[in-house]
């Protein structure tokens, strides 16, 4: 039998995609972690259930155009034809359902791991999947005594999508904090 393709899951709405996006998941993949990495652009997360999002389409095409020259990094839609909203532990057993050839591993912010003991089926996730948390501002990595947990080793990135929208309303530069590719695409229409 063939060795199964470590396929990380990097979840979120993107709400745009930004650079940190970008970073964790480049910094997943430069650790050897897994053998490629999907943001998987999520229709609803139950944790922001009064969000506001744009459209779902929208932020996928922001999604694929933010990683077309990033070898290995691929933009999902696989959560679009599930149900609303998107909790992990489903979308797990439907991708291990559609993709037997993978072995699935979930990327989360330590903010995510703070609460995971709050996740729907969270028991679940935790033992059929390895997990990798990224840091994130305000949350310090937590010591992990889990053999398939792995905290990785990357900076912070002090960059959030409300702010990217912020700024996308008030007209001000988003040089930097998003790829230079998507900056056409960010229009205060769509925000």
């Amino acid at each position: 039998m063939s060795e199964l393709i470590r396929t990380a899951i990097f979840g979120g709405t993107f709400n745009p995609i930004h650079n940190g996006h970008l970073a964790i998941a480049s910094a997943v993949l430069e650790a050897d972690l897994t053998d490629e990495l999907w943001l998987m652009v999520t229709p609803q997360n139950p944790w922001k259930m009064n969000l506001q999002l744009t459209d779902d389409s929208y932020r996928l095409e922001l999604t694929r155009k933010a990683t077309e020259n990033m070898a290995g990094i691929l933009a999902s839609d696989f959560e679009f034809s599930l149900p609303k909203p998107s909790y992990t532990a489903n979308t797990l057993r439907a991708l291990d359902i559609a993709f037997p050839d993978r072995q699935f591993i979930l990327v989360i912010g330590a903010d995510n791991w703070a609460k995971f003991d709050n996740w729907y089926d969270h028991e679940y996730i935790i033992k059929n999947y390895p997990i990798i948390v990224y840091p994130r501002e305000g949350y310090s990595l937590p010591t992990i005594n889990r053999s398939n947990v792995t905290l990785l080793d990357c900076p912070l990135h002090n960059i959030s999508s409300t702010e990217i929208r912020r700024r996308i309303t008030s007209g001000e530069p988003l040089e930097g904090l998003v790829p230079d590719t998507v900056i056409p695409l960010l229009t205060h229409q769509m925000f």
